[in-house]
């Protein structure tokens, strides 16, 4: 797996983990969220690290935005 962020110009607006980066863009965009890219933020790793680095990085996100998720994460879990 790997960690992602999509982006709209230099904004987060979702942080996530797939083990799939071109697919989980297509279903992102399927599901009507808008962003200009989408950018991984790591390398290849087990699906616990991945889920700790999400968490980490929501949690980094939060300290600097009020302690708001990103516009589209619904959740401190991502």
């Amino acid at each position: 797996m790997v960690t992602y962020e999509l982006k709209e110009g230099n904004k987060n607006v979702y942080i996530g983990k797939t083990k799939n980066p071109e697919r989980r863009e297509q279903e992102h965009r399927a599901e009507g969220k808008f962003f200009t890219k989408l950018e991984v933020t790591s390398y290849r790793m087990t699906k616990e690290e991945a889920r700790q680095k999400e968490q980490r990085d929501l949690q980094r996100y939060r300290v600097t935005h009020d302690g708001k998720n990103p516009k589209y994460n619904k959740d401190s879990d991502g």
